[in-house]
């Protein structure tokens, strides 16, 4: 056994390697125009002999990086990555190093334009490729999320489910989402409670709930304690005497009830007397109007507005031993809060009415399956097979995101029946089981996307329906809805496709993609793990914690859901505070108003509770974007101070898609050096920066961390450290000054094209489930390119993403590597 696996894994370990020979092999085989390598023969081989040789020869080359081997153009493209990595660096004034001596503009803008575009050709003429299909498993979001809109109720069984791994940023890579033999047992576990929970082949007994009426509101010490309550129809103020009675029921918005009361009247047998049933709550659906209310009585009745009314009978027993049985059918209603029985004003003319009501009864529902139950197995069918090809049908089209098979369907009525003969069981508990079979299947558990073309050597399209369930998992976490399952079965989707994008972002469960997609980008998970010094962060607690992470998910939740720009993630003139977040910011009202806004804004509303509320900042404001916002800083801080190192390289990494290199083994870390170094942070980071390996790395990060020195490791706005002013100041390798964040949020602003880059990155990552490589670059590219000039609206980047090669196509048969 052991033998086996490891010969399974040297197999896989070659080839990987054969994989990464054939890419090799390919890139290097490209044929570059003659012009292109004269060009890096003149321009670049003599660029690196004089700028970069020193440092990245063969011998002791920095940061494993070696550029004195590439004697011709074209073999710099099966090493892409790195070149990649050092036209960055050129381009952005990292390199060389400011200590270095520094090359012409005009040499970097040769250098720069002759790599890349020896990498635009590469491009250009290589064959489309779209990157290989993962198939993935849903991971622990994703099989909650799935298992809710596969059958309406939130059920979260994959709580108990080992933690996902996470790849290249995120838990939803199908490289790491492994199965291990404890979250097999989980997804046994999980299918049956889910099952058992859906289904109930014994239907539970009908409550049955008896009320004696002198319990029933309004209530007082003047109710009368007799076996019947009176309720007079004469105008009195009392509600006690008038009614309508009423007590509070707890009632499935899907269920049928029946509802009773016990009553008689002693009005003359002449006289014809009525009452009214009223279902009573603050969402009732379609209420009575002022005209249906007129001829109702009792001095409670404003105070059980608004209500519907639900039947009106005729009382005819005259007296308690005649006393007569009312029953009234509740049709499935959502919002009933309370019932009321009022007395129906008498006739002009006649006397005043009083009724006499024993006990209300409430029974039902009616139908005690639940819900799941009754739509799962719904079917018009006679015998029990018959049942179960019907509902297996419908079931496993859902559950597997496709149109299901012949074959497959065939297979699980032919196991229900099977279960259902052995064991002796009715067809609902037989089908019970059979669901269970179909919440372990590989085809619910695993994102399969089966090629029905193989044969075909190009290029090609996914199918539609596995066109919808890329779309649903990348902006919902879950399982396409009933209105993508429609499209793709007409084979529409494509053509719907920007509608549909729109329809999705504007739907609540895009909450997903803040949730999952944007926490994990801005590693915001962290924070829960972060707990700042209480001796020099004593206003630090959990409620705070919790404020400064829904402030993040608010502000992003409003650029997806209403299509702002993707720019404002850098700076925005608007933000979303509650009571406890805004005293920590200094901001008092919806204004943005602090208490040295001098003039104030007007139209304020000062923030009280827990609630959050947009807020507007001013010109003058500290805040505005994430890089400002108190989970960002707090969660690129130590417990016990700032870090500038870690805030500048996390602007590096999510902001700008440039992070640096990881640091060298033999370097110690700041807060371990002790005594050798001195000073303030700023001074001491200066002098760790005086080691040669260090250096051309915190020449890059520091500067932007130091920009947001004026936040302490919590995020509170200060203007000194100690007894030391807050130095915020720093000039970038590219020789830019600023002094703030305001000032740095403008350069970076500057660099849109380098944001846009990096969060389609990212995003694209997301949505396909996997890293990208160099054959992504073009699509990339044309994502970024294909956003409207002047706008930036998150919407465009989406369906710039949807749209790209490696989320609508899949490899053929001769691009197979």
């Amino acid at each position: 056994m052991h033998f086996r696996w490891f010969t399974t894994l040297c197999c896989a370990h070659a080839s990987l390697l054969a994989i990464a020979s054939l890419v090799s092999q390919a890139s290097a085989a490209v044929d570059l125009p003659a012009e292109l390598a004269e060009k890096f023969t003149r321009d670049v081989t003599p660029f690196v002999s004089k700028h970069c040789a020193d440092c990245h020869d063969k011998e002791e080359p920095q940061a494993g990086l070696t550029l004195t081997t590439f004697a011709e153009a074209k073999a710099i493209v099966p090493d892409r990555e790195h070149w990649e990595k050092v036209l960055e660096l050129v381009s952005s004034g990292s390199m060389p190093p400011s200590d270095q001596p520094q090359p012409p503009a005009a040499d970097v803008e040769k250098f720069t334009s002759v790599v890349q575009a020896i990498f635009d050709h590469v491009d250009k003429t290589s064959p489309r490729d779209p990157g290989r299909v993962t198939v993935r498993r849903l991971n622990r979001v994703e099989y909650n999320n799935t298992i809710r809109d596969l059958f309406g109720v939130d059920l979260r069984p994959a709580d108990d489910f080992p933690s996902d791994d996470v790849g290249h940023g995120f838990d939803n890579i199908g490289d790491v989402l492994t199965v291990s033999p404890v979250l097999m047992e989980r997804y046994l576990a999980a299918a049956e409670s889910v099952s058992s929970r859906i289904i109930t082949p014994e239907a539970p007994q009908r409550p049955n709930r008896f009320l004696s009426c002198k319990y029933v509101e309004p209530a007082g010490s003047t109710v009368p304690q007799s076996q019947y309550r009176p309720m007079t129809s004469e105008p009195k103020e009392s509600g006690i005497e008038t009614g309508p009675f009423f007590t509070s029921y707890m009632m499935d918005a899907d269920g049928e009830y029946r509802f009773r009361i016990r009553c008689y009247t002693s009005a003359p047998k002449e006289q014809k007397v009525t009452v009214a049933i009223l279902a009573c709550g603050k969402d009732i659906v379609s209420p009575a109007g002022d005209g249906d209310i007129a001829d109702l009585a009792g001095a409670a009745l404003s105070g059980l507005r608004p209500f519907r009314v639900i039947a009106r009978q005729e009382v005819t027993a005259r007296e308690q031993k005649e006393a007569q049985n009312l029953e009234f059918t509740i049709p499935p209603m959502a919002g009933i809060e309370r019932m009321a029985v009022a007395l129906v004003k008498p006739g002009d003319g006649q006397p005043h009415v009083t009724l006499h009501i024993e006990w209300f009864n409430l029974e039902g529902p009616m139908d005690t399956r639940p819900r799941t139950h009754r739509e799962l197995l719904a079917t018009t069918a006679a015998d029990d097979e018959a049942k179960s090809r019907e509902v297996f049908t419908r079931f496993l089209a859902r559950a597997f995101r496709r149109k299901p098979t012949a074959d497959e369907i065939e297979k699980h009525v032919k196991y229900v029946a099977s279960v259902q003969s052995s064991e002796q069981l009715k067809w609902e508990a037989a089908m019970q089981r059979g669901v269970q079979v179909v919440l372990c299947s590989p085809k619910f558990l695993f994102r399969t996307e089966p090629d029905y073309d193989p044969e075909n050597p190009n290029v090609h399209a996914i199918d539609q329906y596995q066109l919808a369930s890329r779309l649903s998992y990348f902006l919902w976490s879950s399982m396409p809805d009933d209105e993508l399952f429609a499209l793709a079965s007409q084979n529409r989707l494509v053509d719907d496709l920007d509608n549909q994008v729109r329809r999705m972002l504007k739907d609540p469960k895009s909450q997903a993609l803040v949730d999952n997609f944007a926490l994990q980008w801005l590693q915001l998970q962290r924070i829960t793990q972060i707990t700042p010094d209480p001796e020099k962060f004593p206003n630090f607690d959990d409620r705070l914690k919790a404020s400064m992470v829904e402030e993040t998910k608010l502000f992003l939740r409003e650029i997806i859901q209403n299509d702002r720009s993707i720019l404002e993630l850098i700076d925005a003139d608007y933000t979303f505070l509650n009571e406890r977040l805004a005293r920590h910011y200094g901001i008092i009202d919806t204004m943005g108003n602090t208490w040295e806004t001098k003039p104030r804004r007007e139209g304020g509303q000062q923030l009280r509770g827990r609630e959050f509320q947009k807020v507007m900042l001013g010109p003058d404001s500290h805040r505005g974007g994430l890089l400002t916002q108190a989970s960002v800083l707090t969660v690129t801080s130590n417990p016990t101070r700032t870090s500038p190192v870690k805030r500048g390289r996390w602007v590096l990494e999510q902001i700008l898609g440039t992070p640096p290199p990881p640091p060298p083994p033999n370097v110690p870390e700041l807060d371990k050096e002790g005594a050798a170094l001195t000073g303030t942070l700023r001074q001491r980071l200066e002098q760790h920066r005086e080691n040669i390996a260090c250096a051309s790395c915190h020449a890059r990060m520091d500067p932007l961390g130091f920009a947001f020195e004026n936040f302490d490791a919590v995020g509170a706005f200060r203007k000194t450290d100690g007894s030391d002013y807050v130095d915020a100041s720093g000039v970038l390798p590219d020789g830019r000054k600023f002094n703030g964040p305001a000032e740095l949020k403008e350069i970076l602003k500057t660099k849109a094209p380098q944001v846009r880059k990096a969060l389609t990155e990212k995003l694209l990552t997301y949505a396909t489930g996997r890293g990208l490589e160099y054959y992504d670059k073009p699509a990339v590219r044309q994502i970024v390119e294909s956003m409207p000039a002047g706008e930036d609206r998150f919407s465009h980047l989406v369906l710039g993403i949807v749209r790209s090669d490696p989320f609508m196509l899949r490899r053929g048969k001769e691009t197979q590597p």
